[in-house]
């Protein structure tokens, strides 16, 4: 599978997504990656997670290529329940999360970091969603965790991208680091955590959640509904065929 994990003896888990060529997950990855933050989250021995990716990037959303070569709408059925399952994972996740990030983090890749608990970012680090040039709705639910609710409005139209710098300076991101030095500096947060009392963590995290002002479950499933009428209408198999075949998209309608 494209994710691995490995338990330190500090009880700092690491979880490390590698599909290259650009860390686009499939649907099995997708529920894969939720099914090892959850289990981490249930041992005992865990008390923090550390989400990072190999490669030139973080995560780069859905493999579209598989959605596209996929008959009929399992593979997109399968994408937006297995990100669903994933995000869900990250934030019920009992131990805290911790996000390195670099590269681009992209559709997805917002989905997981909106949902952890604190973000470490390399200089080069870029954030987006580019979902309406796909013809596809999500993740403004997490991005809305992000940036501020007009940031997020102007990114989910033109499909721009940001910088960690300007995460930083929304106070989403905790530190913002050479490319060299992201593993150590995320690491360094995670020793911080598994330094304190494990009951006490894991408290924190489920009451902090528990106050959250945002209902992320309910929030991004009201998203996915207009993905599945966009596909209904046909505009949204327009916009991925035209990714994946490197053509210009038919915005007529």
């Amino acid at each position: 599978m494209p994710t691995t994990h490995t338990v330190d003896d500090h009880g700092i888990a690491e979880v490390v997504m590698d599909n290259p060529p650009v860390n686009a997950l499939t649907v099995a990855g997708w529920f894969d990656l939720a099914d090892r933050l959850a289990a981490l989250g249930r041992d005992p021995e865990v008390r923090v997670v550390v989400l990072r990716a190999e490669g030139r990037g973080f995560n780069a959303g859905v493999d579209i290529k598989e959605m596209q070569a996929t008959e009929g709408f399992d593979a997109l059925i399968g994408a937006n329940k297995g990100c669903y399952a994933a995000f869900g994972a990250v934030y019920e996740c009992e131990v805290p999360v911790i996000a390195a990030v670099n590269g681009y983090c992209l559709g997805g890749g917002i989905g997981l970091i909106g949902n952890a608990d604190v973000i470490v970012a390399a200089e080069d680090a870029t954030f987006g969603l580019p979902e309406v040039d796909r013809g596809a709705l999500g993740a403004a639910t997490h991005l809305s965790r992000l940036v501020p609710q007009h940031r997020a409005r102007a990114m989910v139209y033109t499909a721009a991208t940001i910088t960690a710098a300007e995460l930083a300076s929304y106070g989403s991101v905790h530190a913002v680091v050479p490319p060299a030095e992201l593993r150590a500096a995320a690491m360094g947060v995670a020793e911080q955590i598994a330094a304190k009392s494990p009951t006490v963590v894991r408290a924190a995290k489920a009451s902090l959640n528990g106050i959250d002002l945002w209902d992320v479950h309910r929030s991004y499933r009201f998203e996915q509904g207009f993905t599945f009428e966009l596909n209904l209408a046909g505009v949204a198999d327009e916009h991925r065929d035209a990714f994946v075949a490197k053509r210009d998209t038919d915005v007529s309608k």
